[in-house]
């Protein structure tokens, strides 16, 4: 059975909270989840490079010179791929990188990153992260109580405005909806901060 320690946000413990194994503490395909990882950053690419062709470059409609006679190489236009200023042969064109994988793959991913995360003792599960204020300080002074280093992400499963905008400046602390957890930010986090609510959003949505 996964078990961890259900704390508040001063750091006391308040129970075990008993998770679903088929959820947090799965045998982690790491070879799936760098595909979901992939296919998330493939899909932040422009993918707009852009090179000129022969037919594409302006001029060089005119042949440089008579075909024989010179002692030089024939060339038929100033823009072909060997001239300078000419045009690019096998060069890059707008492409769209995104791809897709099935649903079971999603699923395998994302509880992938979260049992590594639950493995590796980096998951804390509070009771509510409740902020007064939606001042940067809180939530530093909250991730110091927790005792909170590096990257952390924070998953709830309601929206918290205070808890977005107080970790918006910081280029250490994220917040996500439960709904919208992807494997990029858990993997990308040194660790994952869920409150109770999430936790029951997570499991209904991958059970």
């Amino acid at each position: 059975m996964a078990k961890v320690q259900l704390i508040n946000i001063k750091g006391e413990k308040l129970k075990d909270l008993t998770l679903a194994d088929n959820v947090w503490n799965i045998e982690a395909n790491d070879i799936v989840l760098k595909k979901a990882i992939d296919l998330q950053l493939a899909a932040t690419r422009q993918g707009t490079a852009k090179t000129k062709t022969r037919s594409e470059v302006s001029g060089g409609g005119r042949k440089p010179w008579r075909q024989k006679g010179t002692g030089r190489a024939r060339q038929g236009s100033i823009r072909a791929t060997q001239w300078r200023g000419g045009g690019i042969a096998g060069g890059v064109t707008p492409r769209d990188y995104t791809f897709d994988i099935n649903k079971k793959e999603r699923a395998l991913a994302l509880k992938s990153a979260l049992s590594h995360k639950f493995q590796d003792k980096k998951l804390v599960v509070v009771d509510a992260i409740e902020m007064k204020t939606l001042k940067t300080k809180e939530i530093k002074d909250i991730m110091a109580t927790l005792k909170l280093d590096d990257k952390v992400l924070f998953v709830t499963g309601n929206d918290n405005e205070n808890l977005f905008m107080a970790t918006r400046n910081l280029g250490y602390a994220y917040n996500v909806n439960a709904d919208e957890i992807n494997c990029y930010d858990i993997v990308n986090a040194d660790t994952l901060v869920v409150d109770e609510a999430a936790v029951e959003v997570i499991e209904g949505g991958l059970k």
